[in-house]
């Protein structure tokens, strides 16, 4: 599946254009910090297989004001990095890609 284009951003990465995107409202477990950040990058121009990055933060939007921090696309980049080397196929259709980085995040409730 796709991402919305709206709210996403285009990077390069290595000579290769790709499109990230943040979910801007918390989920429910995101919400009460009982999960980490997460978010989506697919290929710009042949969107294939989605890669699904999972953080070591909370999402900024939580309800407790549990401090997190920006995603920078510097971060964006290493990870797209670390998933084409652990595997991912960002032209060729399946499943999403999980890539989980969430070593150190603390569930706060």
């Amino acid at each position: 599946m796709a991402l919305v284009k709206k709210g996403s951003r285009l990077i390069n990465v290595d000579g290769t254009a790709y499109r990230w995107r943040l979910r801007g409202r918390p989920t429910y477990d995101q919400g009460l910090v009982r999960s980490p950040l997460t978010y989506a990058v697919e290929h710009a121009d042949t969107p294939g297989t989605t890669l699904v990055v999972t953080t070591n933060q909370p999402h900024l939007s939580n309800w407790f004001g549990t401090q997190g921090s920006s995603i920078l696309p510097a971060q964006v980049a290493d990870s797209i990095r670390t998933a084409l080397t652990d595997g991912w196929t960002p032209k060729s259709p399946g499943s999403p890609f999980h890539l989980d980085q969430s070593a150190g995040f603390v569930s706060s409730h």
